[in-house]
């Protein structure tokens, strides 16, 4: 059999995984090895339901094999199982770990999943480790073939509930603590606003375009910035610029200070010769809460009509809200991000100079930001 290779993180760095800095902070190791040190890991739970003809919804429930080590016979989520550690992984890629785990021990193809949400991050403690749970919740074709793995979970008594049947079995059965407080609360929910399938969203799109709010760490800023900022400035009366993780600085990851990275905005936008009454520009210092992260930047910022990012998970939490989201502007995706060009400086590579502004090359000369990024390399390897 061939091993698996966890996606683990340090407890410290636990907290940036709310913020959506997944590959910064995740590092391979051995399933067993890191069940025998105790390093936390991540995890999926994955929550099913289904439609059917008349608007009912039906949810798909999982009794775990009586074989188990853990929680043999109890009723859990509709899947679950650890992250394969990949480099640079993200949301999506931990989006594919659980329909993987769905078609393992379900037989669902994920071609089934129609609609997919992520709804929750939580760390759970156990006696051995702490998992990492992302939670989502999956809306299947109806009538999806079920095909139960018997070596994961107990055949007849894995299927799709109705909601009295499933209220009955949270009631009456023995049930996994964390999936029994998720399947209460789905139980609840209006499905059909949940994944947008009574129209909202596109009643949504019609929204006036006065104001759009563009979300970036800036770090620095670059061509790719640019780019999405000349859209905007086409499109819409006012953009709100938001710079993410906005307390961080002086770190591998986050080298310049909010102030600098501000200037690097203005400076920029002047070049150009936008007017400062187009924009305005807000610090958005992280609270390390995903649940709560969307209000704080709406506190924040203030109203606007949609919000642009290129990161899948700011789209998918304020989507969650109920925002209307703008579409992906990417160009040169591994060229145009600061990560790409922060490692150039620190190779000495002198192409990244054609990836910023001239601008932007002369303030980070004048905050001695060249330096700074070799020097952390230096210093925080690990990050």
């Amino acid at each position: 059999m061939e091993k698996e290779i966890l996606a683990c993180i340090e407890n410290k760095n636990i907290k940036f995984l709310h913020s959506g800095q997944i590959s910064k902070y995740t590092f391979p190791m051995e399933r067993h090895e890191a069940h025998q040190k105790k390093i936390s890991h991540i995890i999926i739970r994955f929550f099913i339901v289904t439609i059917s003809p008349d608007n009912k919804i039906l949810f798909l429930v999982q009794k775990r094999n009586k074989k188990k080590k853990q929680f043999p016979e109890y009723f859990t989520d509709s899947a679950s199982g650890h992250v394969l550690y990949k480099k640079n992984l993200n949301l999506n890629n931990i989006k594919e770990n659980a329909k993987r785990e769905l078609e393992e021990e379900f037989g669902i193809s994920p071609k089934s999943v129609k609609r997919m949400k992520f709804y929750d991050l939580n760390a759970e403690s156990n006696n051995t480790t702490t998992e990492i749970a992302y939670t989502f919740l999956g809306l299947v074709q109806y009538n999806t073939e079920l095909k139960p793995n018997p070596e994961e979970l107990e055949i007849k008594e894995s299927r799709f509930y109705t909601k009295k049947e499933l209220i009955n079995l949270l009631e009456n059965e023995q049930s996994i603590d964390y999936s029994k407080k998720i399947w209460e609360k789905i139980a609840e929910l209006d499905i059909f606003k949940y994944f947008g399938l009574n129209n909202d969203l596109k009643r949504n799109e019609k929204t006036k375009k006065e104001i759009a709010l563009f979300m970036g760490r800036f770090q620095p800023l670059h061509h790719g910035h640019i780019y999405i900022l000349n859209y905007l400035l086409k499109n819409f009366k006012l953009i709100k610029i938001g710079i993410g993780s906005s307390q961080l600085s002086k770190t591998k990851s986050d080298p310049f200070t909010s102030k600098e990275r501000i200037q690097f905005i203005q400076a920029a936008l002047e070049k150009r010769g936008i007017s400062s009454g187009k924009y305005k520009i807000y610090e958005i210092p992280d609270i390390f809460n995903a649940k709560k992260w969307v209000n704080h930047v709406v506190s924040i910022v203030g109203n606007f009509d949609a919000i642009f990012s290129n990161s899948e998970w700011v789209r998918q939490l304020f989507q969650n809200q109920g925002y209307r989201l703008g579409r992906k502007l990417i160009i040169f995706k591994k060229k145009y991000n600061g990560s790409n060009i922060r490692k150039l400086i620190n190779k000495k590579n002198s192409n990244w100079k054609r990836l910023v502004p001239k601008e932007i090359f002369q303030l980070m000369i004048e905050f001695g930001g060249i330096q700074r990024i070799k020097q952390l390399y230096n210093t925080q390897k690990s990050l």
